[in-house]
């Protein structure tokens, strides 16, 4: 079995760093470039970086900023947000940003996906899919940081996405988020059972034992997160942390 990957997800609110509870909340962790730097010296295995201020502000991506961070990160990166056309990804793939995650716009228009798999290849599109749990306990898919509802199953749109030419699907449960007790493991299994691209499971890990469950049991390719890497204790004290590689290599 390959090495799982755990990948830190870093939350950009103007030029500073937040974690958000279930996608609200939002409270300052820090620099970006300082993060980065921390990151490196773990020797992380993979970055994602989503500015959750750039489709409610209907803007584009902060380009001088994640140029800092792409000259200063050392492992592959992923950024989201505000991304609308091939015109913003070609300017984030030239920065060296390795991937891009798309939330908004393929649910409005799947063919986006199929341009952007044409044009830069399926290995650098993410298709991102956040979802909450309704009162009778059904998934929905949502966008703008949770707030519009869209009347599409997460299950089929992950097909769709696939079908379109998405490489990878990050599935984020809105529920969850920040609240550090496991993740939305049927929902996950849901999603990995019906398609073949990889399933990065994200909101809701809250120690190792998490990440492992989400992996072994649900089917996930990965498991990403952010208050198990940047709070430490009851109290989450801002400390950026991660596992060691035999702490990894145990999941």
């Amino acid at each position: 079995m390959h090495r799982p990957r755990i990948i830190p997800v870093l939350l950009l609110r103007g030029k500073g760093l937040v974690k958000t509870v279930r996608f609200a909340k939002p409270g300052y962790v820090g620099d970006p470039l300082n993060a980065v730097r921390i990151f490196n010296e773990k020797e992380v295995d993979e970055l994602v970086v989503l500015d959750i201020m750039a489709s409610k502000e209907g803007r584009g991506p902060d380009l001088p900023l994640l140029a800092r961070m792409a000259e200063e990160c050392f492992m592959p990166l992923c950024y989201g947000g505000g991304v609308a056309g091939l015109g913003q990804m070609h300017e984030l793939f030239a920065l060296g940003i390795e991937k891009i995650s798309l939330n908004t716009a393929p649910l409005d228009d799947m063919s986006v996906l199929s341009r952007a798999a044409d044009r830069f290849g399926s290995q650098s599109v993410v298709f991102s899919i956040d979802c909450k749990r309704g009162l009778l306990g059904g998934a929905a898919v949502y966008s703008h940081a949770g707030r519009n509802a869209y009347e599409k199953d997460p299950v089929a749109l992950a097909r769709q996405a696939q079908a379109a030419g998405a490489g990878e699907i990050l599935l984020n449960s809105v529920d969850r988020d920040g609240m550090r007790q496991g993740f939305d493991l049927e929902l996950v299994r849901a999603v990995a059972k019906a398609v073949t691209i990889p399933v990065v499971a994200c909101g809701g890990g809250g120690e190792l034992a998490h990440f492992r469950q989400v992996i072994r049991e649900a089917g996930a390719a990965a498991a990403a997160g952010g208050s198990q890497f940047v709070y430490q204790g009851k109290h989450r004290a801002v400390l950026i942390t991660y596992p060691k590689p035999e702490e990894i290599e145990a999941i």
